[in-house]
Parts: C-alpha cells; structure tokens; sequence
C-alpha cells in the first residue's frame, strides 16, 4: 500500500515576506509620515481656531427635582439653538444675519442639571464675547416667560376649578336653607346628606386656593434663580496645543497610508494571487 503525502499549500500572503518588504521601504512610509505631520500642522497655521467666547448660565426650573435624569437640561439646550433664541439674540445684536446661519456658530452645553454652557465662534474675541451675552439674555428672559406662562394657565385651571366647587357649594346652602325652612317637616337624612356634601366643597375649595398660591410660588423662584454665573469670555488660542494635535493626527494618518501602500505593493508583487491558488485554497476548480 503506497501513501501520498499531501504538500500543504502555501499561504496566500507569506507574512515573513511582508515585514521584509516593510522594512525594506522604511523610508517610504516614514515620508509619508513625515509629511502627515507637516500637513497637520500647517493646517492649524492656515485655517487656525476662529475667536471663541463661553458664557454659563444657572437655569432653575419649576419642576426641578433630585431624580432628574437631565431631562430639563436637555430641553434647555435645544431651546437654546432654535430660530427664536437666535432671532432674538441677532435683534439684541442689531444684526440682518439669518438665524439659521447664526445657529451654526454657537452651541449650547449641560455640565449639570442646572448649568448650561453657552459656546459662540465668531471673527473676532469681541464679537464672540457679545453674541454670547445676547444669547444668554435672550434665553433668559425666553426661560423666564415660558415658567410665567406655564404657572399662570397652571393657575387660572385651578381657580376655574375652585369656581365650579363655590357655585356647587351655594346651590348646596340654598338647599340646606330651603330644607330647614321647613321646620318639623325637614327631611333629617337629606339634610344630613347636605351638610357633608357642603363639607366635603368646602374642603375642595379651601384645597383649590392652597393649590392655586402654590402655582404661583415657582414662577418668582424661576425669574430671580436664573441667570448669568459666568460672564461671557473670550478663550485664549492655544495654538500649539492645537497645532501639536494636528500634528499628531497627520503623522499617524501619514503613517498609517504609508504603511498600508508598501503592504499592498509588497504582496501584489512578491506574492501574486493567481486562479490556481485560489482553487488550491477553495479546494475547487476556478474556471
């Protein structure tokens, strides 16, 4: 009995071949990284960091609560970058620029439930620095209105509230009083039945006047917590921080192509794939 051995077949890229083809053009990718990282950095030179100012804005809220999850901040922010509060910036600004567009040079920030980081990119410190105390004015006083408006309905619900319970209580009394007008004919269940419908009124209206003064209490607390913490500042340039990230990220990705050309030219060139070596790796015949 005669047994063959099978020659196993050869990998399609031969890895020992491939280092030696990477270090063998070391100078290659080097210069592509090299000029990876000039590229970075004179990208910072060219087209450096526009002008920005930060401003940071205590928001109290009528619903505010220790369990919040950031939900009240969340909606500040997007308030914050609609067309209103831009529009209403661009009028304190005494500017004809289209909100939308203005929108794109500012953003808003929560670092907690109740700081909002107002963040403005403009040409020059000094325009930065007023644009962020428009936006912050203007969405102070938009905050304001809205807790305003919101306790108000809120208030007026409950005293209508407390309207329909008066005018169900006198109809009671009027009862009370045409039942004891009576005298000895006086129906003593019905009267029974009337006064503890007239107490039970009279709880709810007494109960409708407490809520409706609460309803009021959170809107002065809103106007007067809400405010400027942290003037509008211009930030310094940091320029070489910035231009030593650039930097960085243009020699890696310099690095990165570098490599990844020699790699391909290496194995396109040194190892070809052929149809016979495929056919030897799918264990098929490739027509």
């Amino acid at each position: 009995m005669t047994t063959t051995s099978e020659t196993p077949a050869a990998p399609l890229v031969d890895l020992q071949r491939l280092f030696v083809a990477i270090r063998r053009r070391k100078r290659f990718w080097l210069a592509t990284a090299l000029l990876g990282l000039i590229a970075g950095a004179a990208v910072a030179i060219v087209l450096p960091a526009p002008p920005t100012a930060v401003a940071k804005v205590i928001v109290v809220h009528q619903d505010d609560s220790p369990t919040d999850s950031g939900t009240l901040m969340r909606t500040d922010v997007a308030v914050l970058q609609t067309t209103q509060i831009a529009q209403g910036a661009l009028k304190k600004l005494n500017s004809t620029e289209a909100p939308e567009e203005f929108m794109k040079n500012y953003a808003g920030l929560g670092l907690t439930n109740n700081v909002l980081q107002i963040t403005v990119k403009a040409k020059s410190n000094e325009e930065a620095v007023a644009q962020a105390q428009a936006l912050a004015d203007t969405f102070i006083a938009d905050h304001v209105q809205r807790s305003q408006a919101a306790a108000a309905a809120q208030s007026k619900a409950i005293l209508d509230q407390r309207k329909n319970a008066q005018d169900e209580l006198a109809k009671v009394d009027q009862q009370i009083a045409d039942e004891t007008g009576k005298g000895r004919n006086a129906n003593a269940s019905t009267l029974e039945g009337l006064y503890g419908r007239r107490a039970a009124l009279a709880s709810q209206v007494s109960d409708f006047d407490s809520r409706a003064q609460q309803a009021g209490i959170g809107s002065p607390q809103v106007a007067a917590g809400t405010q400027i913490v942290d003037a509008p500042r211009a930030l310094p340039k940091a320029f070489l921080k910035t231009t030593a990230t650039n930097a960085g990220i243009g020699f890696a990705l310099g690095l990165a192509l570098g490599l990844a050309l020699v790699a391909v030219g290496a194995v396109s060139r040194d190892r070809p794939v052929l149809r016979r070596e495929i056919s030897a790796h799918l264990g098929a015949s490739v027509l």
